[in-house]
């Protein structure tokens, strides 16, 4: 039987190996773990008690318990629950893995902690994660094929997915993003009688806008003086000279792009059939904007992920317009182009990065946030406790985030 567990032990050590997850046999590294098991015995004796293996994966502990018996996966009380008696916190891989993954949550500073019971082999094998609150309480959750769920890329994102059961931030965002898209060309048709080659043109000057610290929407008073594409034109020239966009030429350049903005009476009108909920008419710039500014550039402007959401946005937004808008100019790598570069490259935090043919930014996103995960890997290692704060961030990188004719 002893052989059979070694055999088990160590094809869940190269599944971990597999999948990039460091771990420790019988104890842990980190300190603070090490300490609160010299207390878990499950025999209740107070003593030491060490699960086959322990991983800390960003700010989550993962315990593990292994038992090459199928039979001895999991045993639950005549309720349906999970027994803590003794014997089957001993005998069966689920329960000795709660037991432990409840000790530490009860006694550590660890907070996300799951605890995964692994029975049989390579051929035949049952994987059953659970996740384990301070109290007594704990969450099971779907059966796994293998560890690939809790790598350092993925376990945020099963966390939000299947612990809080939400759709995670780039699910969210996307799906949003994307159906936007679909809504600002039919408004953009209906309402401003634009050309497919102006639309992405309003809608780039736009966001601009409201990345200016001056700018702001209530000031898009539907004024026959000074317009509302007036007011975002003067916004766009503001933003561009913040970003030091130059020579003079280059930016008037620029700048001779977004007239229609300024130009256009059509869009520069009080449209009646856009009545706000105050009430208010208002111009059909200033309905772009706003729904821009709530749908789009609030929603996506502090997510953290390497996700190029500007340039899916603007990719939906262009496949409305009959086309995938490289006539237009516009040529946007995909995210999974972006992260297989900066892994190339090997991006390391206190590099600086330019992109000088910069469109939306796809490769800096992906690169600064290699960058960030790079940094926070050092500090983890380099310090016992994951649960400290993380360090500000030094690195660099050069943004010419310039709009493009499209």
């Amino acid at each position: 039987m002893a052989k059979k567990e070694v055999k088990t032990d160590l094809w869940v050590a190269r599944q971990l190996d597999e999948c990039k997850i460091e771990y420790d046999a019988q104890g842990s590294d980190i300190k603070e773990l090490n300490e609160v098991l010299k207390s878990a015995s499950k025999r209740g004796t107070g003593k030491a008690g060490y699960p086959e293996y322990v991983a800390v994966v960003k700010d989550y502990v993962i315990v593990i318990e292994d038992k090459a018996d199928l039979s001895k996966h999991e045993k639950l009380t005549d309720t349906g629950i999970l027994s803590v008696g003794q014997k089957d916190i001993a005998d069966f891989a689920v329960n000795g893995a709660y037991y432990y993954a409840k000790h530490i949550a009860q006694n550590s500073s660890f907070r996300k902690v799951f605890a995964i019971g692994v029975s049989g082999n390579e051929k035949h094998h049952k994987i059953t994660p659970l996740y384990v609150d301070d109290r007594d309480g704990y969450k099971k959750l779907p059966d796994v094929e293998s560890f690939t769920s809790f790598t350092e890329d993925n376990i945020d994102e099963y966390y939000t997915r299947y612990v809080l059961n939400e759709k995670t931030d780039l699910e969210k965002t996307t799906e949003e993003i994307l159906k936007d898209a679909a809504t600002l060309h039919e408004y953009l048709r209906t309402y401003g009688s634009l050309k497919d080659q102006d639309k992405p043109l309003v809608v780039s000057g736009i966001l601009l806008a409201l990345d200016d610290k001056f700018f702001k929407v209530e000031n898009l008073l539907g004024d026959d003086t000074t317009t509302d594409g007036q007011l975002i034109y003067e916004a766009i020239q503001r933003r561009l000279k913040a970003s030091n966009v130059g020579p003079d030429a280059k930016r008037d350049k620029l700048m001779s792009e977004f007239a229609i903005i300024r130009t256009s009476a059509r869009l520069n009108e009080i449209d009646k059939k856009l009545e706000s909920d105050e009430k208010l008419e208002k111009t059909p710039l200033k309905f772009y904007t706003e729904f821009l500014k709530k749908n789009v550039f609030d929603n996506i402007k502090y997510h953290s992920t390497s996700e190029d959401f500007i340039g899916r946005f603007y990719g939906e937004f262009m496949s409305y317009s009959g086309g995938d808008g490289q006539s237009l100019g516009i040529i946007l790598t995909p995210r999974h182009i972006c992260d297989l570069f900066c892994d190339l490259l090997n991006v390391q935090p206190n590099d600086i990065v330019l992109d000088p043919c910069c469109g939306t930014a796809g490769f800096l996103v992906a690169a600064m946030h290699h960058m960030l995960d790079k940094q926070a890997q050092t500090h983890l290692s380099e310090k016992a406790s994951r649960r400290s704060s993380f360090m500000a961030l030094n690195f660099k990188v050069i943004c010419l985030r310039l709009p493009q004719q499209i």
